[in-house]
């Protein structure tokens, strides 16, 4: 039902397409005004019937760029409803209309009121109505209209580029293709042959060509070379109309670089070099260079060096420079001017990236002739041998040649030479040698085991000119001889448990031997010739440098036998055979029942067995502190029965140390013991005096001990002599006797106790003259009544 009420609007919307693309005829630019009835015929047989509008017109065309004086006529509009009395009035709207178009508002003449460019806008659309004057009502619908700028050719061809760069290979073949150049023209090109461009080369040539159609440039000679010339510049022009007469062109500049092939091969400038070499000239010395020149550029000019032939090709070498690519010669072996003064080379020169398509041009190389002559130099000496290794027994004598170094003189003169060591090689001089024949000798022993190696240098140097000298290294190796006995490679604590059991390995024994023999080391353990038959241990030889001691019976007692000693042989198996004997102390411990060691001292089997440690430490702790009581005790009531010796400054009085005893002489020994004077160790060392401060605190001085058998009065003279040159005595009185004159002592008494006179009569002004240390005792009784 809804495609039924939609059928006629579509055929309705079909016709009036019909209607408004349907083509009329131009006469003037003025279009005649048609009525159509259009009689459609529906289904049901019914007739329709439309009425068009009274005015209908194509489009317009106009020439652009009109230069006529007058404006240029563009066309009439008019409607059938005119009548040719002036009530109707013709309206145009839309683009350009008043300034670029205008209207006859009564004729309806359309005129372009200035020049146009197609360039700019080549299509108009405007609108036009007719209004009726006395009622201004429109007399026809608004209608819409085209005026299309007809094109001229008014614009040349333009490249997209004012200049284009190329480059190609250089000896490419003819028509091969080196840039597209475009051209556009901004003329329409639907519209004759304004915009139809056609290109074509102004200079360049014979060397380049231009398709004339899609502007792509190509080589026109062949074998173009670089060597020859590298830069060109064309020329293409574009041109219109086809390029027929009376188009406009444009031109571009296009410039083109052939770039480098291989193609050309290197070529030395001469034939023949010729250099000089010192034959002392050290290896890699230069001699001097070679270049062959390529006139390719980059990588294409690249050459290799390298040696063809001759007979010094062994002796020198060539290599090449990245930077310069020259060659340089180059010394690869030492010269020898006695042997050869001038030697000859063959030095190829090639491209390093050849070109295959040039190939068959012929080899890319060159050879030239290099000769190099040798100077003759003063050399030093030179050795037979680079280093010298000798072998010598560390038992040699001294003076016993070990070996020689031989040297000769290079030159034709053939010097003398002289041999030396150098001392800072041998700074103990153990080592000499002979300056005639280079015999190297022995000046001090050898010994394997401090010094196993001596490296030392030889000095060759002319007799002549001694400036001229070489050096050579020399490496002394010490070679073993067996004179170090074996010994016990450690210091072995062995026990043996009391609870042993016969056959009980205790401890496993090495050695060690400074020795170094060739077959390795193989030691041998024994008993002791003396005691073969050790009814406690034996020696067991493991036959691997070892050896195990083993218990020979059961059990063991700390009480009857704390220690054992076990003496071992050992002896090695080089010639001559180096023995030593080593003792083992194996102490008798008490151990737990894995075997470990608990108490090895024979002090423990006193203890009571009931006891246990900790017991006995108890005990031990409490009998300390208890002497530590008496001890503070007994000082403390001696601190209280002491009185001071000096109540005050005024109270100065001479310490006596005196023995209260005067017995029958040395031969009363009942009297008292002089075993204290007689023995050194039991003297009380000295000590400083507490009753009055002394002003410096002296060091206290332990006196050199004495034998017993010195005589008492010898002991005591000794002692005063020792008190009176004693610089650290103090510098108060202390007087110390000793209660023995012996027999007929002519010596007088030394207290100034038994003095008659009194203290006020005596003159002390001598201590004054006895020095600072009796200084403080010169003030005392030598001054003034005190205060």
């Amino acid at each position: 039902m809804r495609a039924y009420h939609c059928l006629p609007l579509i055929i309705w919307t079909y016709l009036f397409h019909i209607i408004v693309t349907s083509p009329l005829q131009e006469t003037d630019n003025s279009h005649l005004l048609r009525k159509r009835t259009l009689n459609v015929t529906k289904d049901d047989g019914k007739i329709l019937h439309r009425t068009k509008r009274g005015w209908m017109w194509n489009q317009f065309f106009l020439l652009e760029e009109y230069t006529g004086s007058d404006t240029q006529y563009v066309g009439k509009l008019h409607t059938d409803q005119d009548k040719g009395d002036g009530n109707l009035k013709y309206i145009l709207t839309g683009d350009g209309a008043g300034n670029l178009f205008v209207i006859d508002e009564n004729t309806g003449d359309i005129h372009a009121a200035k020049k146009l460019d197609r360039e700019e806008k080549s299509l108009y659309i405007l609108r036009a109505k007719a209004i009726d004057r006395k009622t201004g009502r429109q007399v026809e619908p608004e209608s819409e209209f085209i005026i299309k700028i007809h094109d001229i050719n008014d614009n040349e061809p333009k490249f997209t580029k004012d200049v284009y760069t190329a480059s190609i290979p250089e000896m490419s073949g003819v028509g091969t293709s080196v840039i597209q150049v475009t051209a556009t023209d901004a003329d329409d090109a639907n519209y004759g042959n304004s915009a139809k461009v056609v290109y074509s080369i102004l200079q360049g040539q014979p060397y380049f060509s231009v398709d004339p159609e899609s502007g792509i440039i190509k080589t026109a000679l062949p074998d173009m070379s670089r060597e020859n010339r590298e830069q060109y510049q064309v020329v293409i022009q574009a041109k219109d109309m086809g390029g027929q007469m009376g188009g406009l062109s444009g031109t571009t500049t296009v410039n083109i670089t052939l770039t480098d092939v291989n193609n050309n091969p290197p070529r030395f400038p001469q034939s023949t070099y010729q250099f000089n070499s010192p034959e002392s000239a050290p290896l890699g010395t230069h001699l001097g260079r070679i270049k062959a020149n390529d006139p390719d550029v980059g990588k294409n000019a690249e050459v290799e060096y390298s040696i063809a032939g001759g007979d010094g090709a062994a002796l020198f070498d060539v290599i090449t420079d990245k930077d310069t690519q020259e060659g340089i010669i180059t010394v690869k072996q030492n010269l020898d001017f006695e042997k050869k003064m001038l030697y000859t080379l063959r030095v190829d020169a090639s491209n390093t990236y050849p070109d295959p398509r040039f190939m068959n041009m012929g080899p890319f190389s060159d050879t030239a002739t290099v000769k190099v002559s040798v100077e003759d130099v003063d050399e030093p000496p030179v050795f037979s041998k680079l280093s010298y290794l000798i072998d010598v027994d560390e038992d040699v004598k001294e003076g016993s040649i070990i070996g020689q170094v031989t040297a000769y003189d290079p030159d034709a003169m053939s010097n003398l030479i002289k041999y030396s060591v150098d001392r800072h090689t041998d700074l103990d001089r153990v080592f000499s040698i002979h300056s005639e024949n280079g015999s190297i000798f022995t000046l001090k022993p050898l010994d394997r085991e401090s010094f196993p190696w001596h490296n030392i240098t030889i000095t060759a140097a002319e007799i002549n000119n001694p400036k001229q000298s070489s050096q050579v290294p020399v490496f002394i190796r010490i070679l073993d001889i067996n004179d170090h006995a074996p010994e016990f490679a450690m210091y072995y604590e062995t026990f043996v448990c009391e609870n042993a059991k016969p056959g009980q390995l205790i401890q496993t024994i090495s050695v060690m031997d400074k020795d170094d023999p060739p077959r390795g080391h193989k030691f041998f353990f024994e008993p002791v010739p003396e005691f073969t038959l050790n009814p406690n241990f034996t020696i067991v030889d493991n036959k691997d440098n070892t050896a195990g001691i083993v218990t020979r019976k059961d059990g063991y007692s700390r009480n009857k036998m704390s220690t054992y000693l076990l003496p071992v042989l050992i002896f090695d198996n080089d010639y001559p055979i180096q023995s030593s004997t080593g003792t083992l102390t194996i102490r008798v411990c008490a151990c737990d029942k894995r075997g470990n060691a608990q108490s090895c001292s024979a002090e423990a089997l006193m203890l009571p067995a009931g006891l246990s440690t900790g017991a006995l430490v108890a005990i031990l702790l409490c009998v300390l502190i208890l002497l530590v009581l008496v001890v503070l005790f007994a000082a403390l009531k001696r601190q209280r029965k002491k009185e001071p010796l000096i109540v005050s400054k005024d109270d100065v009085r001479d310490n006596v140390v005196t023995y209260n005893d005067e017995g029958g002489g040395e031969e009363d020994t009942q009297a008292f013991d002089i075993g204290a004077l007689r023995n050194p160790e039991a003297r009380e060392d000295s000590k400083l005096r507490r009753d009055v401060m002394p002003e410096t605190i002296f060091q206290i001085r332990r006196t050199v001990p004495l034998w017993e058998n010195i005589d008492v009065q010898d002991f005591i003279h000794r002692r005063l002599k020792e008190n009176d040159s004693d610089p650290s005595a103090p510098p108060y009185d202390s007087l110390a006797t000793y209660a023995y004159e012996g027999d007929d002592s002519v010596a007088d008494s030394l207290s100034s106790l038994e003095s008659a006179a009194a203290d006020g009569d005596q003159d002390y002004d001598y201590l004054s003259d006895w020095g600072p240390r009796f200084k403080k005792l010169a003030d005392m009784y030598a001054g003034g009544d005190s205060d």
